[in-house]
């Protein structure tokens, strides 16, 4: 009888030995081949049968089976017929076992004795069991292992000693087991793991040891095991893997990591498992999947990076010539935003791609393109920007199939909103849109200690490709791989803060631009528990004066959430001209002004807390000598203009069945010139956190 317990359930299929043989009984057991009676003389309450059995090889067999499973017996049954080859003594109450109870079952091949009351190994005496292959001592209350501990077992190849309270094993606890192939030590008290148990294991083939509280794994502690073809190493807290770690593992194909505190992909371990097949990084803690984190691994053919709580991105080139790579599952991960456009390299057998349940608004064409043998694609459960990034999905058809088409649905725009992204119409955008920096990726708050580090991520995508720049409390702007005096923005739009001290909180703005326009998103950073308090006031100053330009410039105030401008010239027709401006940028030139005008301009900027700052200066611009020519002209213009609106009023008021409103009367509104950076559909951003580059006019950088 082949059984195991697992802590936890396993993504990325992780096709562990032991699970491909449950399987494989399973079908055997329910595909024609039934258990039927041994007509021998039974124990009282057992029952005696042939059944289908598997060694550990693989092999079948049919086994004579007695099964006093679930009897709360406190010792082993009597006269158990000779024969015996598997002997099922589970769910009982017994804590001591004498050699004399079963040393007369010569051809005892299974001993099932799990969920029992044994506390120490020594009253375990059934020693002289020179066929026993598999032995079952899991969920007892086992709490160490003395050297010799399994004497005289030396053809045992499955050992189960998972779910016990085992907190110490001695070095030559498994003499003698030179034979032995799976070993179960999962769910235990173990705080370590030590090489020297591992030598007496020479052909171990799989080594399940997961639950235990281990903090770190030693260099070459698996060195030993050679043959080693599975290795579980779930749920024991690690939060580093050191480069040596899985050193002497050549023949290992199956690794899991599943459920640890790991904030790295532990890649210079990785390349020391040339042969590995399957891995496992499901529910970690890492932030980011980096550059050439999975490289050059020949071998490998399923990646699970499912259940990530802190996953944000998936950077450029992270994953690069994995030629046998045919399924990667990153599932299930709530910050995930973000897959860099060519994040996926020499991938020439990817098959197929499971992102479904991120937060993914877009996936670029580029990426689906980089996989020239994709088949499947799951993106059902993300919140899509149904625009001009995502228009590759009407042009993959008919090869690349998409998994629950029926809920891969659009969240944006809102006049798409729940559309199957299939049915969209893409072909009618335009190939230009604006960047969109994903809500999820951010925190609206973050508090760190001095002398801390601190990462903060901002990511974007639209067409073209967006250009990201972060802007700090003070209004300093940090623009990509430049050195700024502690402060350091990457490639993919990270901003790291090296040492952090008092001075550097408040609030930081990430700005995402391209041609078509801007968006951002703002994080606020306490130190110590301290808020800036300092309020500066803020000064418009007119740098420069041309006949047609004003170029203005200003000290943002500490925390801007951002600013707009607003000017007016005293010509007659002149319209009140509004511009909103993105956080970080301190100078403005007014354009499209004529020769000798005189304007008035404010800027209002609105600072973290709800406040506002407002600024005001007035300048002429140069005079020719034309400017009275001109502003004759503009004149007669807004002349002629306000006449032909009258007419139109008046003929709208004498309209036979018109209705009028006594109260109503005209009202002049200035024109508000609103670039095309901000998302209409989006809601949650304030009035004064806006982003944005003034159309008619160019700013300066």
């Amino acid at each position: 009888m082949w059984k195991i317990i697992f802590n936890n359930p396993f993504g990325c299929r992780m096709r562990l030995l032991v699970v491909e043989l449950i399987l494989i009984w399973a079908y055997s057991a329910q595909g024609g081949i039934p258990a039927v009676p041994w007509k021998v003389q039974c124990p009282s309450q057992c029952v005696c049968q042939i059944r289908p059995w598997y060694t550990p090889r693989s092999a079948y067999r049919e086994a004579n089976t007695v099964d006093c499973n679930d009897l709360f017996v406190s010792s082993v049954p009597s006269s158990l017929p000779a024969g015996t080859h598997t002997l099922l003594l589970q769910s009982n109450n017994i804590a001591h076992l004498e050699l004399q109870e079963l040393g007369y079952l010569e051809n005892l091949t299974e001993l099932d004795l799990s969920q029992n009351s044994f506390s120490h190994i020594r009253d375990f005496k059934a020693r002289d069991l020179p066929n026993l292959v598999s032995l079952h001592l899991e969920e007892n209350q086992l709490e160490s292992l003395p050297d010799n501990s399994f004497f005289g077992l030396e053809s045992l190849e499955e050992l189960y000693l998972n779910h016990n309270q085992l907190s110490v094993i001695h070095p030559q606890a498994f003499l003698g087991l030179r034979r032995l192939l799976r070993l179960h030590l999962n769910s235990n008290l173990l705080t370590s793991l030590d090489s020297q148990w591992f030598k007496e294991l020479p052909a171990l083939e799989v080594l399940m040891v997961g639950g235990n509280m281990v903090s770190s794994i030693l260099d070459m502690n698996f060195k030993p095991l050679s043959n080693l073809r599975s290795l579980v190493l779930a749920g024991m807290g690690l939060k580093d893997i050191s480069d040596f770690a899985l050193e002497g593992l050549q023949k290992l194909e199956s690794l899991s990591f599943y459920d640890n505190k790991l904030i790295g992909v532990p890649k210079e371990a990785l390349q020391r498992v040339p042969n590995l097949k399957f891995l496992d990084l499901n529910k970690n803690p890492l932030s980011r999947i980096k550059q050439k984190d999975f490289e050059n691994m020949a071998q490998l053919k399923e990646l699970g990076l499912n259940s990530m709580e802190e996953l944000v991105s998936i950077d450029e080139m992270a994953l690069v010539n994995l030629p046998e790579l045919t399924k990667l599952e990153v599932t299930n991960n709530p910050k995930l935003s973000f897959i860099h456009p060519r994040a996926f390299q020499k991938l020439p057998r990817m098959e197929t791609l499971m992102l479904n349940n991120n937060a993914l608004s877009s996936l670029h064409r580029e990426t689906v393109e980089s996989l020239p043998n994709l088949q499947e694609i799951a993106m059902h459960g993300n919140p899509l920007r149904c625009d001009c990034v995502i228009r590759w999905v009407n042009a993959t058809a008919p090869h690349v199939r998409f998994m629950e088409p029926q809920s891969t649905l659009c969240a944006e725009p809102p006049e798409l909103r729940r559309t199957q992204l299939r049915l969209v119409p893409f072909r009618e955008m335009s190939d230009h849109c604006l960047p969109l920096i994903p809500v999820p990726s951010f925190s609206p708050r973050v508090r760190a200690s001095s002398g801390q580090s601190i990462t903060l991520h901002c990511r974007a995508l639209a067409e073209p490709e967006p250009q990201i720049y972060w802007v700090t409390p003070s209004g300093e702007r940090l623009t990509v791989s430049a050195d700024w005096g502690g402060y350091k923005v990457q490639e993919e739009g990270t901003l790291e803060i090296q040492v952090v001290s008092s001075a550097h909180a408040g609030v930081y703005t990430c700005v995402a631009q391209n041609l078509v326009g801007t968006d951002y998103k703002s994080v606020y950073l306490m130190v110590n528990q301290i808020s800036p308090t300092r309020d500066d006031p803020v000064q418009l100053q007119v740098g420069e004066v041309g006949e047609r330009h004003l170029l203005l410039s200003w000290i943002p105030p500490l925390n801007a959430l951002g600013c707009s401008l607003r000017w007016s010239c005293l010509t007659p027709g002149a319209s009140v001209e509004r511009a909103r401006l993105p956080v970080g940028l301190n100078s403005y030139n007014v354009t499209r002004l004529l020769p000798g005008e005189e304007c008035r301009v404010c800027l209002r900027v609105s600072i973290l807390g709800g406040r506002v700052r407002t600024a005001c200066a007035s300048a002429r611009t140069r005079d020719t000598g034309t400017g009275y020519k001109h502003r004759g002209q503009k004149a007669l213009t807004a002349l002629a203009f306000c006449l032909l609106l009258a007419v139109i009023g008046l003929l709208a008021r004498y309209r036979p069945g018109s209705r009028t409103d006594p109260t109503s009367t005209w009202s002049l509104t200035g024109r508000v010139i609103y670039p095309p950076i901000i998302h209409q559909w989006d809601k949650d951003k304030k009035e004064e956190c806006i982003s944005g580059i003034n159309v008619p006019a160019t700013p300066l950088w």
